[in-house]
């Protein structure tokens, strides 16, 4: 593998899509990002987003993918998870899953204690993951999920996502995990739905 290859990063848990690119033909200090506020359009504008920075042309000279897997809106997550299971799929190429919280958690990371990130959602309750950062490395020590009714999580910090500096992260991981040679297969790659999108079974 090379020095810089070509990498994509996908982030679709909230209304904002970002996407973000390393590389080499273009920027090989720091990577392109950006951010689309397309909401529930973006089942009609993924693949055009996309080639906004990375032309279908060139798709596959991939290296590497990576997406976060949520906790997020049902039909956003799922979309950019399965276009990059197809991806790594048909290119046979690394895809890295991170949770929306994981990337998130650098950011609100209280000091090197563990600690709690939080989302309430309207009428279903609260979401929790619990991290750990340890020399600047997160860790995740339990994915996010649905708590259970009467359970109170401590010390805990409510999610506040910032799509553009988690996509970018996320770049950042996967060019760490290439380099620590990891093989990361695309097939446990999958959507976190902390809710059923159809309700109780």
């Amino acid at each position: 593998m090379t020095d810089s290859p070509l990498l994509l990063a996908l982030h679709s848990c909230t209304e904002r899509f970002g996407v973000a690119v390393q590389d080499p033909e273009i920027d090989q200090d720091r990577p392109r990002v950006m951010g689309f506020d397309d909401g529930r359009g973006l089942s009609n504008s993924l693949i055009e987003r996309v080639a906004t920075l990375l032309p279908r042309g060139r798709w596959g000279e991939l290296k590497g993918l990576a997406v976060a897997t949520g906790p997020g809106g049902f039909t956003g997550t799922r979309l950019s998870v399965v276009m990059a299971r197809t991806l790594a799929q048909q290119l046979g190429c690394p895809l890295l899953g991170v949770s929306s919280f994981a990337l998130m958690a650098s950011r609100l990371a209280p000091g090197e204690q563990p600690f709690w990130i939080t989302q309430p959602l309207p009428r279903r309750g609260v979401v929790a993951g619990q991290y750990r950062l340890r020399a600047a490395v997160v860790e995740e020590l339990e994915t996010p999920h649905l708590l259970e009714a009467d359970r109170i999580v401590s010390p805990a910090i409510e999610a506040a996502v910032d799509v553009d500096a988690d996509v970018e992260a996320l770049l950042g991981r996967l060019r760490q995990a290439l380099q620590r040679g990891e093989l990361l297969p695309w097939q446990p790659v999958l959507p976190i739905y902390p809710t059923s999108p159809v309700g109780p079974v």
